[in-house]
């Protein structure tokens, strides 16, 4: 059930689409058995501000304090990850000097966790941020476990509490053309944008864009939902017994 932030003005979607099809927070905080076996929280193009001076920081970090007990396991995407990066373990942002854009290629590690099971050793992922959370700080947190990263494009996957916490950097759930659209859109516009790296066939963005990460980010969410979210999920949480 998509869930969204009261009173917030959503730039990018119709409110009326909106208010149709998604369910404020209150709903499922005030539900009366309020348990979930997974949740996904998305990212956000505010790179630009301080986490704090998000106008919905507050309500954000609500959210996910109730998620350590609410929740069986929860995905952290893109702006969404480093968010929860922040929160939970303190750890900031830093610009990058131009826009990460486009097809990178990833390294698999901790290969024996089930969140990579059935990963080749290197596949590709889309990224689309200017900020990033560098890669010396994730890995000099104790609780986060590094699960897939690249040179170019730094941590792709990490984890934290066996799953309970899982951070993805990029974009596994973009389609065929969801880099294009946003190329296109910021040509329109007049920003300064490079072809995304990798992306379009001998860099000629007249044709069309071959789909090459879909299968991994099928794996990835099939394996979350099945050994993160269900396998972990007691029929009856302790405090309903």
């Amino acid at each position: 059930l998509p869930m969204k932030i009261a009173n917030q003005t959503y730039k990018t979607t119709p409110p009326e689409h909106m208010e149709r099809f998604y369910t404020d927070f209150e709903y499922f905080e005030n539900a009366p058995n309020p348990h979930f076996d997974g949740m996904i929280v998305t990212g956000a193009p505010v790179e630009h501000l301080p986490f704090e001076n998000v106008r919905y920081w507050t309500q954000l970090c609500h959210i996910m304090s109730w998620a350590e007990a609410h929740v069986r396991s929860t995905l952290y995407i893109c702006w969404g990850a480093q968010a929860a990066l922040h929160y939970y373990y303190g750890l900031e942002k830093v610009l990058l000097p131009k826009k990460l854009f486009g097809l990178y290629t990833h390294k698999v590690l901790n290969r024996k966790e089930p969140l990579v099971r059935g990963f080749d050793d290197y596949f590709v992922a889309p990224h689309s941020r200017h900020t990033a959370i560098p890669r010396e700080d994730i890995a000099a947190c104790e609780d986060l476990k590094i699960m897939a990263e690249s040179e170019e494009a730094g941590v792709f996957l990490c984890m934290a509490e066996g799953g309970k916490k899982i951070f993805v950097m990029g974009h596994p759930e973009y389609d065929r053309i969801t880099l294009q659209k946003e190329y296109e859109r910021d040509k329109a516009k007049g920003l300064p944008i490079d072809l995304p790296k990798n992306y379009f066939p001998d860099d000629d963005d007249s044709r069309r864009p071959a789909l090459q990460w879909r299968a991994h980010a099928n794996t990835l969410y099939t394996n979350w939902l099945n050994y993160y979210v269900y396998q972990l999920t007691p029929y009856i949480w302790e405090d309903d017994k």
